[in-house]
């Protein structure tokens, strides 16, 4: 009997883990302030999108990752807002100096999700992002479940997945 209840209390672990691990958590959008393109501050633990999922990218100027990431997103975006109704927000990480080259690269780019600017960096440092470019996903409840850093071409696949399965109720890995 004694051995039974031991192989049960293991099997309850290994369940308990697992389903902690397929829906990682890494806390909520933190309480930092940043700029839109008009001057105007925003703080991040406010954004809300009606509980469907954000996502959130940090790029620069001087990235060619992060503009070719943008460029192939800005080709599906509408599409993914139609069908999901997913939110995102480009991050610039560029400072106050190299700001300035933000606005007109996306009114060349004509991306269609919104821009806003961290040239101070506290954003970035409070998401802990190093180099860009670096994706959050959010879900419905403000919490981040998912970051990836880096771009090659078809990620933005991926990230369209992961929100797909948040709406879903899925778990994601």
């Amino acid at each position: 009997m004694k051995k039974f209840f031991s192989i049960v209390f293991l099997l309850s672990l290994v369940v308990i883990v697992y389903a902690q691990e397929s829906q990682k958590n890494y806390g909520s959008v933190p309480s930092i302030e940043v700029k839109t393109l008009d001057g105007e501050t925003i703080n991040m633990s406010k954004i809300s999108n009606d509980g469907k999922p954000i996502i959130i990218t940090f790029w620069a100027t001087w990235c060619k990752p992060c503009i070719k990431e943008h460029d192939a997103i800005n080709e599906v975006y509408q599409d993914w807002v139609d069908e999901t109704g997913v939110k995102m927000y480009a991050i610039s990480i560029d400072n106050a100096r190299s700001s300035r080259g933000v606005l007109p690269l996306i009114n060349g780019k004509s991306w269609e999700f919104e821009v806003l600017l961290d040239e101070n960096g506290d954003f970035k440092r409070a998401m802990n992002v190093n180099v860009p470019p670096h994706t959050f996903i959010v879900d419905g409840n403000g919490l981040i479940v998912w970051q990836h850093v880096g771009y090659l071409d078809g990620d933005e696949q991926e990230y369209i997945e992961i929100v797909e399965k948040l709406i879903d109720g899925k778990p994601i890995k």
